[in-house]
């Protein structure tokens, strides 16, 4: 198995760049690798629960990062510092994430065979 990170770093509500990874996410899964995605930055906020994106004229597809742990992926990881500045903590997020700090977060990304940055 090759270790592939998903990185996401943009607003779920900018474009379709957490659809996106997600998308890829599931992906790499569905072919063996072993996947990791990492929320930093203001895609955190993907991850919040009882958001309703509907209400902005987004469709729901923030429901759809449940279906991970259906695909084995398990290795979901947020910046610590990120859910900091957004107030947030493990706790209000949809699933369940392991959380990260710069050094951290440095070496999950030298760990990795390719790292692919939405």
């Amino acid at each position: 198995m090759i270790n592939v990170l998903v990185i996401s770093q943009s607003s779920p509500f900018d474009d379709l760049n957490i659809r996106d990874a997600l998308d890829m996410t599931l992906i790499f899964a569905a072919v063996d690798q072993n996947v990791s995605w990492l929320f930093s930055g203001p895609a955190v906020l993907a991850l919040k629960k009882h958001q309703q994106p509907n209400s902005i004229g987004i469709k729901d597809f923030f429901k759809n990062i449940k279906t991970l742990e259906i695909y084995d992926v398990e290795n979901i990881y947020v910046c610590e510092k990120s859910l900091f500045d957004y107030g947030l903590n493990k706790h209000d997020l949809l699933i369940a994430a392991q959380t990260l700090n710069f050094s951290e977060q440095q070496t999950l990304i030298k760990n990795q065979k390719h790292v692919v940055n939405i």
